[in-house]
């Protein structure tokens, strides 16, 4: 083990190192602990914030006075309480200016202090501060009268408070942050009238359970408002002192009276959040896709409140896209709370309970301790007046008593002797006025006198009763509520975690249309209205010279659409998320919303209502070249935005078509030279997603498949083969013998 010398004044010895690394570790870890970074549980206030408060109020910098220079503060407190820089003094001070950080601000600042958008606050020099008037019900008269313990200030030349008197629970109503060694500490903002109003029912009810504490104080209150989502968090933070809540936005969908439009306003961000940061990260999903439907983004914001207008375009979705928002920005964030504090020098995770208990305490002391100092103040000056009355009824003794002194200890030793008055008393008698000798006087001294002994025992009856002692707690805690609460901003709903994008969308049939030339549309079924033969029908999709529609089918708008490509890739988009748009339109490119490639065209899709109820199904894939693969459905529930490997596709060859099929069917191919040829399903066996297939069909040279189906083996229905020239037959299933795959196949046209 490696020793070295400590050597002190007069001392040295050896030390592992080792375990002087653990002592000098532990005092920095303690240091840091209960010096700088977490709040003590009674007063709700790290070192540098008491330091910062109590230097303003020393200092006369008080709600009723004219605003000083913060600067001029910060030196104060440097110079006297806390040492440690004058950046770390003045950010304090700002940030307990703000009215998004702060619930209550406990500095009243005039300047600029920064703003939601991660500005930076004017130098110090510039701003002016002084303590709100909730501030000062932090120090208020109880600080001057013994309410709580002392300490020499770094320096040993001034004393400064260890904890402030607070007349309210400061440490929930505005919360803290801090990041110690090896822990940190995450407490979120309350309402000032609800903690209040728990603090008055456990004092009237020590009893009380958690739930009803709940219905109480049912979640935090942050400045910013917005809304939390879920109870769950809430709960386990009170109950266990550690808690995930999760934030969203206030948002609202105006719509537009011109174009069919939408647009998503903000009016409320998630606490701590850059507006700033927050739209250039919206930019930003909108330039790279991964948000779509939005057409302009503009902030508002004035000083009558935050308004982020997102525009949408004429065919989105405004609930999807708000919904898009929430999942991919900070529109919607996590507070993770931890409820830790100091108390008695030691860092602890409490729960709600435990932290209005122990401001209940701390304010029992205060009120006690506060107590004790008026009524030895009350006695001192009672004694006083005793000795005023004794010499106001003895007044010609006293006076000629005085005059026959020689000087004033001569004659304050002849008052103790002859009236059997106290030192303080005979000075006070020598210190009174002449003007106070008058009857009028008298009468004042005696009625004080009388009030006195009144108070001394109201005060003595308070300290021998304890609900008392309790009743003055509450009056002041409902005294602050008068003076002080508000409404609650946070909103709290029941979590959405259960619900779904679909949950949003009404269901409806659609009619879905892709052409040859790579555009793709919805349209509603209902606007197909039914005709008699003969008529002239309605105009499904309008294409381009030379486009035709090349799929079409319909699916539910709570369907997804599985994209298969030519070159073996697959895509999925929901049905409500592709272009809605009339029927005369040709709907939008393709390629706008999957990213293919330049060579690679869109092969088969297929619509899949949900994967949960196809547990058993496959898809039979078909290449151009005769494979064919056979893949559970299950493999493609979970794909990419930016797609998945559906098949491996050879040099040469391309993805013809994709069936769904139960696991049974029966397969027919069809070449390009007539050829055809019939096998189970079952011949092929499952491969996974990124194998290639084997034989369906062996192709004599120069031939291709042109088409494939699928069909129940019992089947009855028929096989209908078209010529290039135009000459079609029609023959049953039941002609097509069933053969093994990888043959030749039969003829099916001459």
């Amino acid at each position: 083990m490696n020793e070295h010398r400590i050597q002190t004044a007069g001392d040295q010895r050896p030390v592992a190192i080792e375990e002087e690394l653990k002592r000098s570790y532990l005092d920095y870890a303690m240091s840091v602990i209960i010096g700088r970074a977490l709040p003590d549980v009674r007063d709700g206030l790290k070192p540098v914030h008491r330091r910062i408060l109590y230097g303003m109020w020393e200092g006369g910098n008080t709600a009723s006075r004219p605003y000083k220079k913060s600067a001029r503060i910060v030196g104060d407190v440097m110079g006297k309480y806390h040492p440690h820089g004058d950046s770390a003094i003045y950010d304090t001070i700002v940030r307990m200016a703000q009215d998004f950080s702060m619930r209550h601000p406990l500095i009243d600042g005039q300047g600029n202090f920064g703003s939601v958008d991660g500005d930076a606050a004017a130098a110090m020099r510039y701003t002016e501060i002084r303590l709100t008037r909730l501030a000062e019900e932090m120090l208020g008269d109880d600080i001057g009268k013994e309410t709580v313990d002392w300490l020499p200030n770094y320096d040993g030349s001034l004393s400064e408070p260890v904890v402030l008197p607070a007349r309210f629970p400061n440490l929930l109503v505005n919360g803290s942050s801090g990041i110690a060694v090896g822990m940190a500490t995450n407490i979120p903002p309350h309402n000032l009238g609800e903690i209040i109003d728990a603090c008055v029912t456990l004092i009237r009810n020590p009893g009380v359970g958690v739930e009803e504490l709940r219905r109480i104080v049912p979640g935090p209150d942050f400045p910013t408002g917005a809304f939390i989502h879920g109870h769950k968090g809430i709960a386990d933070a009170y109950a266990t002192g550690r808690g995930v809540i999760k934030l969203r936005a206030r948002a609202v969908i105006e719509h537009r009276e011109k174009g069919n439009r939408a647009a998503i306003v903000v009016r409320e961000l998630p606490y701590q959040v850059n507006k700033a940061r927050l739209v250039e990260q919206i930019a930003k999903l909108v330039q790279a896709k991964k948000i779509e439907g939005i057409s302009d983004l503009r902030d508002e914001s004035d000083r009558d409140g935050i308004r982020v207008v997102i525009e949408l375009k004429r065919d989105a979705v405004p609930e999807i896209v708000l919904n898009n928002l929430y999942k991919h920005t900070q529109l919607q964030t996590t507070f993770g709370i931890i409820l830790l504090g100091v108390l008695n020098n030691e860092p602890k995770v409490f729960t709600l309970r435990e932290l209005l208990e122990h401001f209940i305490d701390h304010r029992k002391e205060v009120v006690v301790r506060r107590t004790r100092y008026d009524l030895a103040r009350a006695r001192e000056r009672a004694h006083i007046l005793e000795g005023l009355v004794i010499a106001l009824d003895h007044l010609d003794e006293v006076i000629a008593l005085i005059r026959a002194a020689a000087d004033p200890p001569t004659a304050k030793a002849g008052l103790i002797k002859e009236f059997g008055l106290s030192a303080v008393q005979a000075q006070a008698i020598l210190d009174m006025r002449l003007q106070r000798l008058t009857g009028l006087e008298r009468d004042k001294i005696m009625t004080e006198y009388r009030e006195l002994l009144a108070l001394i025992e109201h005060l003595e009856k308070v300290l021998q009763t304890e609900s008392m002692v309790l009743d003055i707690v509450v009056e002041e805690l409902e005294k602050i509520r008068m003076k002080y609460a508000d409404d609650r901003r946070t909103e709290i709903i029941a979590d959405t975690a259960d619900f779904s994008i679909e949950d949003l969308i009404a269901e409806e049939e659609m009619v879905i249309a892709v052409s040859r030339g790579g555009y793709i549309k919805r349209s509603a079924l209902s606007v197909y209205r039914s005709q008699r033969r003969g008529g002239r029908g309605r105009r499904g999709m309008g294409t381009k010279e030379e486009d035709v529609v090349e799929h079409l089918f319909v699916a539910s708008t709570h369907a997804t659409v599985l994209f298969f490509t030519s070159a073996g890739r697959v895509f999925a988009k929901k049905v409500h998320e592709l272009p809605a748009v009339g029927p005369a339109s040709k709907g939008r490119f393709l390629r706008n919303f999957l990213q293919l490639a330049a060579d690679e065209r869109v092969a088969a899709l297929l619509a899949i209502r949900d994967f949960g109820e196809l547990e058993d199904a496959y898809l039979v894939f078909a290449t151009r070249l005769g494979k064919i693969k056979r893949t559970r459905l299950a493999e493609y529930a979970n794909i990419r935005s930016t797609g998945i490997r559906a098949v491996a596709i050879n040099e040469g060859d391309d993805l013809l078509t994709v069936h769904l099929t139960n696991g049974g069917h029966h397969v027919f191919m069809g070449t390009h030279h007539g050829l055809g040829i019939r096998f189970a399903e079952t011949d092929a066996r499952p491969m996974g997603r990124v194998s290639a297939g084997v034989k369906g069909i062996n192709l004599r040279e120069g031939d291709w498949v042109e088409e494939v189906a699928t069909f129940e083996p019992e089947d009855e229905g028929d096989i209908l083969v078209v010529t290039s020239l135009g000459y079609g037959k029609r023959t049953p299933v039941s002609e097509f013998r069933v053969q093994g795959r990888g043959g030749y196949g039969i003829t099916l046209v001459r």
